[in-house]
């Protein structure tokens, strides 16, 4: 449980640094459009991935003692999941994209649009 706690926490801190090196020195952002959202959706599907195997063979290799086609079954059914939800939140993420890009039409107190 130690494990699995120290790799959350240390990919947090990694993604708080991340975070605060882009903000001091802003950096850009690469491809947009499909190709940039692609590739954002899938590296996090990736990094859960990976994530997730990593706290499942630390726990069930280490504190539970349990393998062999017990792992096995872990990886290729977390991969077949991940595989069904890729394209729903490919389909969420581009909705949420688009959502945030188009212009509010809302009015502040002033009467200015904003």
């Amino acid at each position: 449980m130690l494990a699995g706690y120290l790799l959350v926490m240390g990919y947090l801190a990694l993604g708080l640094r991340v975070l605060r090196r882009d903000t001091v020195r802003p950096v850009p952002t690469g491809k947009r459009g499909w190709p940039g959202l692609i590739r954002k959706v899938v590296g996090t599907a990736v990094g859960g991935y990976v994530l997730l195997m990593g706290v499942v063979v630390g726990y069930y290799q280490g504190v539970a003692r349990v393998g062999g086609h017990f792992l096995a079954s872990a990886f290729t059914g977390c991969a077949l999941l991940i595989g069904a939800t890729l394209p729903v939140f490919l389909t969420a993420s581009w909705l949420a994209e688009r959502w945030h890009a188009r212009p509010s039409g809302r009015v502040d107190r002033r009467g200015a649009k904003g």
